[in-house]
């Protein structure tokens, strides 16, 4: 089971990620929005914001997420690792049920170009 520490590390190499992205990429990580990611087996959800191309994490909070953000997900830890290394292909744990992810309409039409 992945770590707290390990979950953190996945984030902040999401968001390294995606600040170096290009094209159409790149226009959909430039959303500014509030977003929670819950790991549920770890019961544990990291808040904060995508602004600039980066997911900038402010706070790591017990159990779900306190307030609704725009952009939610919720997964396990051990899927947040894989989807970061390429382990785990996005579309498909999400169709799955693996990953959750919720969202307005136009945002889910411009995250699909991150997938």
């Amino acid at each position: 089971m992945a770590t707290i520490q390990e979950c953190r590390s996945a984030l902040d190499k999401l968001s390294d990620s995606m600040q170096r992205a290009e094209g159409d990429v790149r226009e959909a990580a430039a959303l500014d929005r509030s977003v929670s990611c819950h790991i549920t087996d770890l019961d544990v959800t990291f808040t904060g914001r995508m602004r600039g191309g980066r997911i900038e994490v402010r706070d790591t909070v017990p159990g779900p997420p306190p307030d609704k953000a725009e952009i939610r997900l919720a997964m396990t830890g051990d899927d947040l690792v894989a989807l970061v290394d390429g382990g785990l292909n996005f579309a498909t744990a999400w169709g799955s049920g693996r990953v959750k992810l919720h969202a307005g309409l136009r945002d889910l039409l411009r995250l699909r170009k991150l997938l």
